[in-house]
């Protein structure tokens, strides 16, 4: 099957093109937004192919992966047809949790009953308007990254982008509290800022490639993730994956995803702390809290069972 998908989120990005298909993805000069092209910081297979505008109108496409409003408007524009019943198929992903007033939560496609919604949560899926469009979940995969977790570093990892403008959605503010007790690294984009507004606990911040998150994040003591508004960051479900114990914040789809034996799911910040201050001086209780962190991911958020669902959809959507 040829899919036409943009470059939206990465992680997400890195598991579907996984799915053995021909991927279409766009490209412009400035590999902006709408035509990020292939990742640059990802291993991405190479049958996932870069068209430009000009190559999509003549290109074969079987089927349409939709992540944003704009990509209706581009899609058409760009190839001159048109989407869903009498026209190219399409299932549009909603990574993201509604935003305003709950009474506004109604979905850009809740008037479409051609073209199915796919949500990464349940949480999603009870929280928009889906109208009469078909909403189904299928639920995050992760490759297995294997079990990398030391535990070496007196320190927490977080891994967020934007940690600044994004203080209140990502709960940086929350993590600037806990760090006040136990020191906390910041990975990713723009983490920079925070290094004039974090007076103490601050163990460091650096934008990386995945595959160096991925050898930096198993050294800390722990993974705290302290989103508040957020469909399931898939930073959580690797950190899991890796073998590290995690202090997350109970908030969306976090207390479905992760396990109690995995480590600490609390709206409670101290108790987050606390738990933080108990793993220093047992090592033990993490590196076992890890573990099962680590069991429970390959069973529910493993890349095979992923890419199963997806195939499953991608089949009834393209008859």
């Amino acid at each position: 099957m040829r899919i036409l998908a943009w470059h939206v989120h990465g992680s997400w990005m890195t598991s579907f093109v996984q799915g053995g298909h021909d991927y279409l993805v766009p490209v412009l000069p400035d590999r902006g937004p709408d035509g990020a092209g292939r990742a640059r910081t990802f291993d991405w297979p190479p049958n996932v192919v870069e068209l430009t505008p000009e190559q999509l109108r003549s290109a074969e496409i079987d089927l349409v992966v939709l992540q944003r409003p704009i990509e209706l408007e581009l899609f058409q524009r760009w190839t001159g047809r048109n989407l869903g019943a009498g026209g190219t198929p399409a299932i549009y992903v909603e990574h993201n949790t509604p935003r305003g007033d709950v009474n506004d939560w109604r979905h850009v496609l809740a008037d479409r009953a051609d073209i199915p919604l796919a949500h990464v949560t349940r949480f999603n899926q009870a929280m928009w308007d889906n109208g009469s469009a078909p909403a189904v979940v299928i639920d995050h995969g992760v490759p297995d990254y294997g079990y990398r977790y030391t535990g070496e570093l007196e320190s927490l990892a977080v891994s967020v982008n934007e940690p600044v403008r994004r203080s209140r959605v990502a709960g940086t503010d929350l993590a600037i509290r806990i760090a006040r007790e136990v020191p906390v690294a910041f990975y990713g984009m723009g983490t920079d800022q925070l290094k004039e507004r974090v007076p103490v606990g601050l163990a460091g911040v650096r934008d990386v490639s995945q595959d160096e998150l991925h050898s930096l994040l198993p050294i800390h003591l722990a993974y705290l993730h302290p989103y508040r508004w957020t469909s399931l960051g898939l930073s959580l479900i690797e950190a899991m994956t890796l073998g590290m114990p995690v202090l997350v914040l109970a908030a969306t789809a976090a207390p479905e995803a992760v396990p109690a034996t995995a480590g600490l799911v609390s709206s409670d910040v101290d108790e987050l702390a606390a738990t933080a201050r108990r793993w220093l001086a047992d090592r033990d209780e993490a590196r076992a809290c890890g573990e099962a962190a680590r069991l429970h991911a390959l069973k529910y958020f493993g890349l095979g069972r992923f890419l199963d669902d997806w195939n499953r959809l991608l089949k009834e959507v393209s008859r």
